[in-house]
């Protein structure tokens, strides 16, 4: 018995579409999306472009023929139901998608586009009547951005309400429902659903980051949502979640508009994980060590870890409740979880902005015995006085970078004598969890050793 390739109920899904050199749009940009949605993406590519994120530079088309063959070679070995459209050039590659999707029996999802965001034409102007009349008709959904419905619906978007007026008009040329995203309006999406003659706002806000290939990416997690099962409006809610995430985790790529990280929000949650599984191991050399709990200030002490690029508390993991001495032994007294310390977490917040890889932290009981102790085993070592602190500054936030600037580079060791009502600490420094549990094990053991 041959085995399926794919899990029963995996979708397997398609764009048709042009390539893009440079990554960000297209092709590579709608198979990237429905790999991180979990469908399996297929694709018959329609055009060639020379591309990068200052533009198109050049295009070179298929001919129609390889276009309608690459979708026959997938539809005739694979279940595909929904398809996405994304650039198609010319009329006769329009009229022969359009004979395929009828053939086929696809549910399409026809992104008119039209430009590159970075700028770059991209449908002939003779082309857009024969996308009006062969492919329109033939789309369950279509996915303008203002420019794009204006240009359908032969009328200027430039306000809400003029998207209302042009989605109506699209909907009279044949498409079962109308999405105008909103990008170019107030971040708000517009659905309108041509048998219940309904509106849905979908409202938005602006997110910074790079956008070149956000179109593509929202019209392909539409079609992945809807191939998983999902209603128009949950479907169109979820993709505008997934094209903000994506525009939040851009990142650098070239001279001109940055591209959307359609795995941004994935490899995140891949860096929580394994941040919580380091701290995890961390607790329990700490708490398995006979001489540790000799370094358990009074106050108690934690531990903490960042994700790459931390920049708030909420990217920081550390003890719930501390970890304390409890019978001669270092017991934690909460979980591990995400901002569960804003004390460890200014620490490492503040080391960040000097050093990218110094992502975790330990505070440890202060003693001469144990700055001696650090000096021995030559961890450079730095201060800060809580006399000088300014006001309106977070202790932390401020004696972290005061002790870097005045080591002059990133130290493994920061301590201060205390004050008022403060007790005096050792913070111990390092690229991980384990790291500086391990440095304060050798630290207590150190300590230990020495003799009375």
């Amino acid at each position: 018995m041959t085995e399926k390739p794919f899990k029963i109920g995996t979708p397997i899904v398609m764009t048709i579409a042009g390539s893009d050199s440079g990554g960000g749009a297209g092709i590579a940009a709608d198979l990237k999306t429905f790999a991180a949605l979990g469908v399996h993406g297929t694709c018959a590519i329609t055009s060639v472009t020379a591309q990068n994120t200052t533009g198109v530079l050049e295009t070179f088309d298929l001919a129609p023929e390889a276009v309608s063959s690459q979708i026959e070679a997938v539809c005739s070995d694979m279940e595909v139901k929904w398809a996405k459209t994304g650039m198609l050039a010319s009329s006769e590659i329009i009229r022969e998608v359009a004979k395929e999707v009828r053939k086929q029996g696809l549910s399409l999802v026809l992104d008119p586009v039209m430009a590159a965001e970075a700028g770059g034409d991209l449908l002939r102007k003779e082309a857009l009547s024969v996308l009006v009349e062969d492919l329109l008709p033939s789309c369950r959904v279509t996915t303008p951005n203002a420019s794009e419905a204006g240009a359908l619906a032969g009328m200027e978007v430039k306000t809400p309400e003029d998207a209302k007026i042009a989605a109506t008009k699209i909907a009279d040329l044949g498409a079962e429902a109308v999405i105008i995203t909103g990008g170019h309006l107030d971040a708000t999406d517009l659905i309108y659903e041509a048998a219940s003659e309904t509106f849905t706002h979908i409202p938005g806000t602006f997110v910074k980051g790079g956008t070149h290939g956000s179109g593509c990416t929202y019209s392909a997690s539409l079609t992945a949502f809807l191939a998983l099962g999902e209603s128009l409006e949950g479907a169109a809610k979820k993709a505008k979640k997934f094209v903000e995430q994506a525009i939040l985790k851009s990142r650098h790529a070239g001279k001109g508009v940055n591209p959307v990280n359609q795995l941004g929000a994935i490899l995140e949650e891949k860096e929580r994980y394994l941040v919580l599984r380091d701290l995890k191991e961390a607790v329990l050399t700490l708490e398995n060590n006979p001489n540790f709990p000799d370094l358990i200030p009074e106050v108690g002490c934690n531990i903490g870890m960042a994700i790459p690029e931390a920049n708030s508390y909420e990217d920081v993991a550390a003890v719930e409740g501390r970890i304390v001495r409890y019978r001669g032994r270092a017991v934690a007294v909460g979980c591990v979880d995400f901002g569960a310390s804003r004390h460890v977490a200014r620490i490492i917040l503040a080391s960040l902005r000097y050093n990218s890889q110094i992502k975790a932290a330990i505070n440890v009981k202060y003693s001469e015995e144990a700055l001696e102790a650090c000096r021995e085993m030559k961890l450079g070592i730095s201060s800060f006085d809580r006399v000088e602190e300014p006001k309106d500054t977070k202790t932390m936030d401020w004696g972290t970078a005061e002790a870097i600037k005045k080591y002059g580079g990133m130290p493994k060791v920061i301590y201060d004598k205390g004050g008022p009502g403060k007790e005096p600490m050792i913070r111990l420094l390092g690229t991980g969890a384990t790291e500086v549990a391990e440095l304060a094990v050798k630290l207590a053991e150190r300590i230990r050793q020495k003799p009375c």
